[in-house]
């Protein structure tokens, strides 16, 4: 038994066979119509993604936000209002 190189005894070979080629007499025209693939995300994957693309947690901002509400100091008058605004906002669709 003999090998030649890695393609085998008759190298490289296509998987399907070529299409055979066609012509299309002059004035008329060839109108192909090829299915058209079509994708839906779930809105599992939309949150997926939105989660994804949500920055990093930034660990020693959470440990200092969490010392300041232990010590009751976190929530301020102006904290608050600007919650509250932001809420508004958003609920208006702003």
């Amino acid at each position: 038994m003999e090998i030649h190189g890695l393609n085998g005894a008759g190298g490289a070979q296509p998987i399907y066979p070529r299409l055979a080629a066609y012509t299309v007499e002059q004035g008329s025209s060839a109108s192909v119509s090829a299915p058209r693939d079509h994708v839906e995300i779930s809105s599992l994957g939309q949150m997926l993604d939105s989660v994804h693309r949500m920055p990093e947690i930034r660990h020693e901002r959470v440990e200092e936000i969490r010392r300041q509400i232990a010590e009751g100091v976190y929530e301020t008058p102006e904290k608050i209002e600007i919650a509250l605004d932001r809420l508004m906002d958003e609920l208006s669709g702003f």
